[in-house]
């Protein structure tokens, strides 16, 4: 017997025990139920793919908070290290440089910084965060272990300076690299 199903001609073949695969009085309307619970299921289950960036902010800075450790000298047949999501604090100063900070040793950490805290923000479980700042420049710092990280330099010996321009959101990438060797 055949029968014609969603554009599939469907066989019924008899097993054993007389079991129809297709059985078109039956199964269809079951079928039908079962599809759109199963997709209504589907989609309620989805997250929306939008980032705050998109949706809320206007201005300001976003971005992602990376950690990569151990050996980094490039081996012949070994894929690099890829570096992975670091959950922290992200802590916006005014322009900040080296004689405004007590560093540890000549490493990027510092125990205390002497200007201003205009803002924190919270990284989530992938490290990424956003904060809403005024226009203006921003001396960026992660939280380490209770200490601050920043690890770039300008030709004034600024520390991570970030610009916020009106309107625009600036995108940027921390690689926390204190325990990474070469």
């Amino acid at each position: 017997m055949e029968y014609f199903f969603f554009g599939i001609l469907a066989k019924s073949y008899e097993i054993g025990f007389k079991f129809r695969y297709f059985s078109p009085l039956k199964c269809s309307m079951r079928l039908i139920l079962f599809l759109f619970i199963s997709i209504f299921f589907v989609l309620l289950s989805c997250k929306s793919t939008k980032t705050r960036r998109s949706s809320v902010l206007s201005q300001g800075i976003t971005g992602i908070v990376e950690q990569i450790s151990g050996n980094q000298m490039p081996r012949i047949g070994q894929e690099p290290t890829k570096p992975r999501p670091f959950p922290t604090t992200v802590f916006f100063y005014t322009p900040t440089d080296i004689t405004q900070v007590q560093r540890v040793g000549e490493t990027p950490i510092y125990t205390s910084i002497f200007t201003k805290l205009i803002a924190t923000a919270e990284t989530d479980s992938v490290g990424r965060f956003t904060a809403s700042l005024p226009v203006g420049r921003y001396s960026v710092f992660v939280q380490v272990e209770k200490k601050f990280f920043a690890n770039n330099f300008d030709i004034r010996n600024n520390i991570s300076l970030i610009t916020v321009e009106e309107n625009k959101v600036a995108d940027i990438k921390i690689l926390v690299n204190q325990k990474a060797t070469n």
